[in-house]
């Protein structure tokens, strides 16, 4: 079996959860860099792998891929290593709740919202008004966790490797731990997912700073 590849900037939350259960599945992958923010958009050949020009893309055995979950979920059943995916239909539905509430909701507010405005590109009329659609994706997460040590239950899944880049970077930004102090449940969860040697692996040059 091939050497899989991911496409993309190791700074990006989504590559970044895809290398992550690569890590977890203990899979050997390849990194290639790829910004699609760079002058001029995506390389041509970017864009024949993701037409969108977005990232990750992905690539096993000839085999091409893109859109994260899809990415994540083919890891999880192609290769070897601890299953990611709960077996159960309820836990396996409230595990792509969970996933669906981090695309939908928390990349805008967590992400965008709040990292970006405050710890990238500051503005802090942008993070006032991400304020109440993150305290709406913070208690939701909560209530679904249920005191539960993982998003999804008592195991890990896919959705604490779809969740944790995204909550790193909102808990790097003053507001974000602010927030995230409100929320135990998840402040303690976060502190449990950045021990595990996958988060190490897959540091975000942004973490440096």
């Amino acid at each position: 079996m091939g050497t899989p590849i991911v496409f993309g900037m190791a700074r990006s939350v989504y590559v970044r959860a895809a290398r992550l259960t690569l890590e977890e599945k203990g899979c050997p992958y390849r990194l290639a860099e790829v910004d699609p923010f760079q002058e001029g958009g995506p390389p041509a050949a970017h864009m024949a792998r993701q037409p969108f020009g977005k990232v990750p893309a992905f690539e096993h055995d000839g085999f091409r891929l893109y859109e994260t979950d899809a990415i994540v979920r083919y890891v999880d059943e192609v290769f070897d290593g601890p299953a990611l995916t709960p077996p159960e239909p309820k836990a396996r539905a409230r595990m792509t709740q969970v996933m669906r509430i981090m695309d939908s909701y928390a990349y805008p507010s967590l992400v965008w919202g709040v990292f970006v405005a405050e710890f990238r590109e500051p503005d802090a009329a942008k993070v006032a008004a991400a304020a109440p659609l993150v305290r709406t994706t913070l208690t939701a997460l909560t209530d679904l966790q249920d005191g539960a040590d993982y998003l999804a239950g008592d195991r890990l899944t896919l959705a604490d490797l779809y969740a944790a880049p995204m909550f790193i970077y909102f808990a790097m930004a003053p507001t974000g731990r602010e927030l995230l102090g409100e929320f135990p449940t998840l402040r303690d969860w976060l502190g449990r997912i950045k021990q595990r040697p996958s988060i190490a692996a897959t540091q975000s040059p942004l973490e440096d700073r």
